[in-house]
């Protein structure tokens, strides 16, 4: 594990130690495969489900994955029969270029419990590539004073395979000569060498061009071939020398291509063309070649591509310094690439789980692995979310981790939660990239429906159409999908008696509730109920709330007049002395409408009269009062026509007929005759009671009225009869009965009431009078001589 990841505070790191180191223990030991390059996608490598224990398909009740250390996806992995195998061709040269052995190192991942099984793949190498040189010829030029013995340096072969595929030998066509020198390096690579067998004679051969031969170790083996053209050159003793045999310098990997490497010198004490030196790159490997150039003239080393620490961290460069003479010296440059931050830290979501359940304490919502290419402190890690966020990360091992909720979530908060991994590396500077993860939160049914208020009242006019919409309710509900549908129900009434049922319904659906038949106010006024609201979940959640009804007063009932009563039976008639002052009380007009508010309150209205102008009606009371004074001439019989009438819209209205008939005085004649009262009390027992109601008072009135005639009689002897009556002195009592409205009655008569023939209930009138007109003579003499008398009468 090249860098760790550190995603706590340090109050944190200890428990976290413990849970690597258990993880760690609980963990399947390594195993390594092994494969052949270039086999076939599809072929078997092995059964991880033996390896690891497991039974058929539970490997795939765990959720097992295959990761691989570059996120390629070279092997595969068959959950139910657990057989991994390779999903496409290997090339070896690749994957791992001049590396050997071959490693690609992957997990096996399992989910349910979490579990992390660690394997290699071995790549093994095959011949299928042949060595190849540099160039197709190679120039050298040699004195012809070279002593047998000397060695000349050719350049090498490469191959791309590795180990006994690589290069393992080299030959040079047969000549008498030179022969061929194998030399091994630390590196394990073999460099040929011309080795001198001969002396050469410029004279006798100026060049000569053989055949180099490189054969690698494979079977069938394979080899490459290049021409050496060999000239040979007059006397040269001196050879380039350099300043230094070794170089050894360190390159920032980030250096921009034509950066300066090194520079190299070398010098060679001849002159003239011998003493010419330029520089050239020795035993130069293709990857050497594509990444340095040499300048022949200055020995300045520079970049021709940029270097990658984490690819290649060092290089060996062979320098050589060659005279016009032949001869030539080297030099050994050392290149250690140093590591610069330059690689972002890396991050692979495993697995992902949304949406979540809310309302469950912890649960697995990512598992995760993080990276960072470089080395040292440039690929140490730390890594966080944010901090106002229900989750936590917990490490495993190898750099994997999982995010997990923190307690229990709600959704009726909370839909959603973006979480924001953030990974930082320990470099200078910092790099760090952040991973965006969206988790849903999924609904459990925790909430019941809820009312928009705890009770509703309704007005519903009285007379409505059957099925009437009167009103809705509504209720809301937090959660989602099937529990927050809400249906709405009637509940049982508190009031046994009610007839609900009959009353009310209500759509299921949509809260709206009915009248199912018209409604009278007059018969109920108002009632309450409860509805409820059920949600669809699982439980089913419910609420209740209370609905008010009330019945609004149409104007449906006409004013009904209690009198004069109109049923048919003879008429009762208002007797009215002629001697009556204007606004005199006739009767009043009693009525009643079973309406209420403005539609009870009544009008009343004169239409027609006999004699236009003498009797007026008030509107507010019914009161039938004369209009102006009565005369000989007016008519002895009257008849009124009056129209009752609400206040309602429309309004509606009752007519009532009144008899008056204008008398000199009240006697008996127009007294009713018993029989008639008596039929007519007959007919409605409503008025047999109220006669006899209104004759118990009446007589006690009567009884009353008289002890206290006959008591002022007794003391006003002296003062004399008139026509077998007593006058009185003083004021008649006031108290009898109010008919003005003034609270007395006229002073200038009393009355006797009874019923009329026609009353069903409360009718009466006012009959004779109990004292007659006294002879105006008398009365004139008795006035003169005694105001007190005078005043008694309202004269």
């Amino acid at each position: 594990m090249e860098a760790g990841g550190e995603c706590f505070p340090k109050q944190r790191q200890v428990l976290i130690l413990f849970l690597l180191v258990e993880v760690a223990l609980a963990g399947w030991e390594s195993h390594r495969y092994s494969v052949v390059e270039e086999t076939e996608s599809g072929t078997f490598v092995t059964n991880l489900a033996k390896d690891l224990g497991l039974g058929a398909g539970e490997l795939a009740a765990r959720g097992a994955r295959v990761v691989t250390e570059d996120n390629e996806h070279r092997l595969q992995l068959d959950l139910q029969t657990g057989d991994l195998i390779l999903n496409e061709k290997l090339d070896r040269e690749e994957m791992c270029g001049p590396t050997d052995p071959c490693v690609m190192h992957f997990q096996v991942l399992l989910k349910k419990p979490l579990g992390v099984f660690r394997a290699e793949l071995l790549v093994r190498d095959i011949n299928d590539h042949s060595p190849e040189f540099p160039e197709r010829e190679m120039t050298l030029k040699i004195l012809e004073t070279s002593p047998p013995g000397a060695v000349f340096p050719l350049k090498k072969a490469q191959d791309l395979d590795v180990g006994k595929n690589n290069i393992q030998n080299y030959s040079i066509s047969p000549n008498s000569h030179f022969h061929i020198s194998i030399r091994n390096r630390g590196d394990g690579r073999k460099y040929p060498e011309l080795v001198l067998d001969k002396e050469l004679d410029r004279e006798d051969q100026a060049e000569l061009r053989l055949t180099l031969t490189a054969l690698d170790g494979g079977s069938p083996p394979r080899s490459g071939t290049a021409q050496v053209h060999i000239l040979v050159l007059d006397v040269n003793d001196n050879a380039p020398e350099f300043a230094q045999a070794l170089y050894q310098v360190q390159v920032p990997e980030n250096s921009p291509v034509g950066s300066l490497v090194v520079k190299v010198s070398a010098r060679d004490v001849d002159t003239g063309t011998n003493g010419e030196i330029s520089y050239s790159l020795s035993y130069s490997s293709q990857e050497i070649s594509k990444t340095f150039e040499v300048n022949s003239l200055s020995g300045e080393v520079r970049l021709i591509k940029t270097l990658d620490f984490e690819t290649i961290s060092s290089y060996e460069l062979d320098i050589d310094a060659s005279d016009g003479g032949g001869l030539s010296g080297k030099c050994s440059v050392s290149i250690e690439v140093v590591d610069v931050n330059d690689n972002y830290p890396e991050l692979t979501i495993s697995s992902l789980t949304s949406p979540i359940p809310e309302n469950s304490p912890e649960i697995e919502v990512a598992l995760f692995r993080i990276r960072d290419r470089d080395s040292g402190n440039n690929g140490r890690m730390t890594c966080s979310i944010q901090d106002n966020l229900p989750f936590l990360l917990k490490p495993t091992e190898e750099n994997f981790y999982t995010l997990v909720t923190n307690g229990a979530l709600d959704r009726e908060t909370r839909t959603q939660y973006n979480v924001t991994i953030t990974v930082t590396d320990l470099g200078t500077p910092r790099l760090e990239i952040q991973h965006n993860i969206t988790v849903l939160v999924s609904d459990v049914n925790d909430n019941a429906p809820a009312f928009t208020q705890t009770s509703y009242t309704l007005f519903i006019p009285e007379n409505n159409s059957p099925a009437l919409h009167v009103g809705s309710v509504s209720a809301t509900d937090r959660d989602a999908g099937a529990n927050a549908q809400v249906t709405y129900s009637l509940l049982s009434p508190q009031d046994p008696s009610l007839p609900l049922d009959s009353l009310v319904s209500i759509n299921a659906d949509n809260g709206h509730l009915f009248a199912l038949r018209a409604l009278d106010f007059e018969a109920l006024q108002a009632f309450e109920f409860l509805v409820g609201a059920t949600d669809r979940g699982s439980p089913e959640l419910s609420s209740q709330a209370l609905v008010r009804v009330q019945v609004l007063d149409a104007n449906d009932n006409a004013p009904f007049v209690l009198y004069p009563l109109q049923n048919g039976s003879a008429p009762c008639t208002e007797l009215v002395p002629r001697a009556a002052e204007p606004g005199y009380l006739v009767s009043k007009v009693v009525a009643v409408d079973s309406d209420s508010g403005q539609n009870a309150w009544l009008s009343y209205q004169l239409l027609k009269a006999t004699e236009p102008g003498l009797f007026s009606v008030w509107a507010h009371n019914g009161e039938v009062r004369t209009a102006r004074l009565l005369s000989e001439r007016d008519a002895a019989k009257h008849r009124l026509l009056l129209l009752v009438k609400d206040n309602g819209e429309p309004p509606l209205s009752a007519s009532v007929t009144l008899h008056v008939l204008l008398v000199d005085g009240f006697s008996q004649p127009y007294l009713p005759l018993p029989e008639v009262a008596a039929e007519a009390a007959q007919t409605d027992p409503l008025t047999v009671y109220l006669v006899i109601a209104l004759a118990s008072v009446s007589s006690l009135f009567l009884f009353s009225v008289l002890a206290f005639i006959a008591v002022r009689l007794c003391r006003r002897s002296r003062s004399g009869l008139v026509g077998g009556y007593s006058v009185p002195e003083a004021h008649f009592p006031g108290h009898l009965v109010d008919v003005s409205g003034t609270g007395t009655l006229s002073q200038s008569y009393q009355y006797e009431v009874c019923l009329t023939g026609d009353s069903g209930s409360n009718e009466f009138k006012f009959l004779k009078p109990i004292f007659p007109n006294i002879l105006g003579q008398d009365i004139g003499r008795k006035s003169e001589g005694n105001p007190t008398f005078r005043n008694s009468l309202g004269i």
